[in-house]
């Protein structure tokens, strides 16, 4: 009896430690399976009773019994957290056999970390509100820290004096940056996106944002790490096609002169709650707490470990059988961006890389010596890696709090699943799936029912997911949300179509992107979609692309719902809910250059409902079938909206939250524009990192030359994601030029301001704008797609709207939107649809821009409804 009442007190401290299986470990006979605990002994046997402490001994312990397996090999991992300073190494020692799996599973909050905790907080004299600590033993630099599970924005602000391009560098107009502790910490950034307003275009495409750190600043001559600083400005160009590089993607050199749009990383930058540095000389963070912060009691979380666990199979001998049930995967870096290699981007986090990587690396056939196949750059690395993996499962699992892409499932991934995940604030890209190096390529990837959102927090040109060359992949029910560049991108390499060549061949087919739920997506950059394809998608309209099913809307940046790009041959695009796209829905031509014929890449868009109301046609190969023009979510059948998005059983992955709730993230990319001589408007892009709850408002703040606030203006997201413009005026005559900061306000407070905008001086206008042109009217039974180009003269002032009239005598709709920002200065095709209108009428419509001068001239267009 005795004994029996030891065992089952030993049950009851099982069950309360959530060690699984415990209940019924009185009836049961010894397992095989393993358990690990951060309290326990690497000592121990691994016995539920004598649990090992770390993931390693879990392994060689694993690997000793998968031989003799006659059923799942559970590693047990009780709740708590594992740090490493190293990647868990697992390759085809560590594979399930006979058909069954090696499952490491979570239990509770099982956090498998990367991260050092930093203590011994003290006030820095002199500093008000600033304090340090040492740096934890052995964190010789990291680039992210976390307080309490919520990211903290690396010292930051403008560039404190003028710089001109050299080749070198540049040459600064005082020695400001000499006088500082540690330049050659520093990084520039070039955030691109569409030149709008003020805002200027700094990188290498609208798309990207590349970095490259400061190598010496010796009194006005700034010198910049190499090879990055030539990655990024000497990149091969045709000879007779000026602007054009041989890798056809963006410019050859930073845009703008070089100008950085801010700088980054040092000591001197400190000044604003939320806000951290490392020196890495005195070995000392330094932080300045947000509202609310107690560094005696707050986790400080400095990232450290570079991968988390490290799967290394090869084509001979694969990791496979392999499951990561219910851990979290957090708290780790990616220092490449910080060294002389820095991040030349070329899109998608994809890089240019090596010392002359500017002048053949992934060029192919277009440069003598060029590296094959054509767009082979460098992948952005995940801080979980798997290459060579079949049947590899992650489930219920979170990534969170990551310096590079979340998960990579890279060369020769084969059968394997991701599902019931979570992916948000991650440093780049979320999820990777094979690659464009011309390797084995990954197939029978299954993504599907997991959340992606808050992402990327760093190397904003990244995505949600990315799916390079593979074959048989599927990725649906996704829900993804809130992403500062494009949600979902796919294939690589077909621009050669814009020399007149074509499509570089790949291995890629029979790929499905379906069902899935994808809103406010390019919140950040432009020219990108919510789902985004290029190059070669098959061998025929059979076995190519298919995407269907998807709701796709509320986009901000410049771009599409569905984005065929250069190159994208055999795609169908089937099914689809699309609206609210600032552009177009579908989108666009390209001329298939594989023969002479002067046809299209072969697409099909059918069946979907949308806004833009193209007509049914075949424009040589691009065909339009039955696609419907929709007034509102009622005109779409209730199932096809239910079945986008997370299934039913997967639903309570959005109530998930990752780390404590906070304030937003800074809006970004200010820019103003003048509204009459006393007052400016304001754009920027809104925070998609909105720290657990929805962002409700901005506030817009002007100051003076001074410094001094002399202005301010609050609006509601609502809004603001409305007219996508806040006005502020009343602001003094003479007291120009102003800039113009903004914060975001959520149920937790207001974030940190943004950086400020480049200044400007309000002026009076009064010169009318142009009126539209091209207008024309795409027609259904019971609405009518109004479609027009902005006017190519706007008087002294920005569009800020436009005033479109309707024959029928109902009030004017007042058109206003990012897109109506964008549209000018792009020149980018108009459209809105009109809803309520008989079929077999006919309609006049008029479209007139509307400026702070007023509403100029009309644009008439008539058409007849269908019957």
């Amino acid at each position: 009896m005795r004994r029996r009442a030891v065992l089952v007190t030993l049950i009851s401290t099982l069950l309360a430690l959530g060690v699984p299986g415990a209940a019924s470990s009185a009836a049961e006979p010894p397992s095989s399976d393993l358990y690990v605990s951060p309290a326990g002994d690497d000592h121990a046997d691994g016995t539920a009773r004598h649990p090992v402490r770390t993931l390693d001994r879990a392994r060689d312990l694993a690997r000793a019994r998968v031989a003799g397996m006659k059923g799942d090999l559970t590693v047990h991992l009780a709740s708590g957290t594992y740090r490493r300073t190293e990647p868990l190494v697992l390759d085809a020692r560590d594979s399930g056999t006979g058909g069954h799996k090696v499952i490491w599973q979570g239990t509770g909050r099982t956090v498998i970390s990367g991260g050092r905790q930093v203590s011994g907080w003290r006030k820095v004299a002199g500093r008000p509100g600033l304090w340090s600590a040492p740096a934890p033993q052995g964190l010789a630099d990291t680039r992210q820290l976390y307080v309490d599970g919520v990211r903290a924005q690396r010292a930051r602000g403008a560039v404190p004096v003028d710089l001109t391009q050299t080749p070198t560098g540049y040459t600064a107009s005082s020695d400001t940056l000499a006088h500082w502790r540690h330049p050659s910490d520093a990084e520039f950034v070039y955030t691109s996106g569409e030149a709008l307003w003020n805002i200027e275009r700094n990188g290498l495409g609208q798309w990207t944002e590349p970095r490259c750190r400061i190598a010496a600043a010796e009194g006005t001559t700034i010198t910049m790490v190499q090879p990055c600083w030539d990655n990024s400005n000497k990149r091969v160009e045709f000879p007779d096609i000026p602007g054009r590089t041989v890798s056809m993607v963006g410019p050859g050199h930073l845009t703008n002169s070089g100008r950085a749009t801010y700088i980054e990383n040092a000591y001197e930058l400190l000044d604003q709650p939320g806000e951290w540095y490392l020196d890495r000389a005195a070995h000392r963070v330094y932080y300045l707490p947000r509202k609310g912060e107690n560094l005696a009691r707050a986790d400080v979380e400095a990232a450290q470990a570079e991968q988390l666990v490290d799967g290394q199979g090869t084509a001979s001998a694969p990791v496979h059988d392999i499951a990561f049930r219910g851990l979290q995967f957090s708290y780790a870096t990616w220092l490449t961006p910080s060294r002389p290699e820095g991040f030349s981007e070329i899109q998608a986090g994809y890089t240019i890389t090596g010392e002359k990587g500017w002048a053949t690396q992934g060029l192919c056939q277009y440069v003598e010596g060029g590296t094959c196949p054509f767009a082979s750059w460098t992948k952005m690395p995940g801080n979980v890696s798997v290459v060579h993996g079949q049947r590899i499962e992650f489930s219920d699992d979170v990534f969170a709090h990551l310096g590079a892409s979340g998960l990579d499932l890279g060369t020769g991934s084969k059968d394997s699943t991701v599902n019931g995940t979570v992916f948000t604030d991650i440093s780049g890209n979320g999820l990777e799936i094979g690659g464009v190096d011309g390797q084995t390529p990954a197939s029978g990837v299954q993504v599907t029912n997991n959340h992606l959102y808050g992402l990327p927090r760093e190397f904003h040109g990244g995505v949600a997911i990315l799916n390079g060359y593979t074959q048989q992949n599927t990725i649906a029910h996704n829900q993804i949300d809130h992403v500062g560049y494009s949600a979902i991108s796919l294939g690589w390499g077909g621009w050669p179509d814009k020399i007149g060549d074509p499509a570089t061949a790949n291995p890629s087919h029979d790929n499905a992107v379906r069902d899935n739920l994808i809103f406010d997506y390019m919140q950040m950059l432009d020219d990108g979609g919510g789902i985004y394809t290029q190059g070669l998608t098959g061998t025929s309209m059979a076995d190519g692309e298919k995407v269907t099913g998807n709701v796709i809307h509320d986009q901000w940046g410049l771009g599409k719902n569905v984005y065929t790009d250069n190159g994208c041959t055999y795609e169908t695009v089937e099914g689809n809910v699309l609206y609210n796209a600032s552009y177009a829905n579908v989108a666009s031509r390209h001329t298939d250059y594989r023969d002479d014929l002067g046809n299209n890449d072969p697409t099909l868009v059918k069946d979907n409902w949308w806004e833009e109301g193209t007509s049914d046609g075949d424009n040589k190969g691009l065909v339009t079938s039955g696609n419907k023009i929709m007034t509102g979510l009622s005109d779409v059948p209730s199932e096809t909206l239910d079945n986008a998005g997370l299934e039913p059983a997967y639903a309570g992955l959005l109530d998930r939250r990752i780390g404590a709730p906070s304030a937003p993230e800074a809006p970004s990319r200010v820019g103003t524009s003048t509204a009459g001589a006393d007052a400016l408007y304001v754009t920027f892009n809104p925070s998609f990192a909105d720290g657990g709850s929805p962002v409700t408002g901005y506030t817009a703040r002007a100051y003076d030359a001074s410094g001094r606030q002399v202005g301010e203006q609050a609006v509601t997201a609502a809004e603001f994601k409305r007219t996508a413009l806040v006005r502020i005026g009343e602001l003094p005559s003479s007291g120009g030029p102003f800039t113009v900061t903004v914060t975001a306000s959520n149920a937790h407070g207001a974030g940190a301001p943004s950086l400020a905008s480049l200044p400007l001086t309000p002026a009076s206008v009064s010169a009318l704008p142009g009126a539209p042109t091209s207008p024309r009217l795409r027609t259904a039974a019971g609405a009518a797609t109004v479609a027009w180009t902005p006017p190519t003269a706007t008087g002294d002032a920005k569009v800020i709207g436009y005033r479109v009239t309707v024959s029928d005598g109902r009030d004017p709709i007042e058109v206003t939107g990012r897109d109506v920002l964008v549209g000018q200065p792009s020149a980018k095709g108009m459209f809105r649809v009109i809803g309520g209108l008989r079929p077999a009428t006919s309609y006049t419509v008029t479209v007139a821009a509307v400026t702070a001068a007023g509403t100029g001239p009309t644009a008439t267009t008539t058409a007849t409804t269908k019957p």
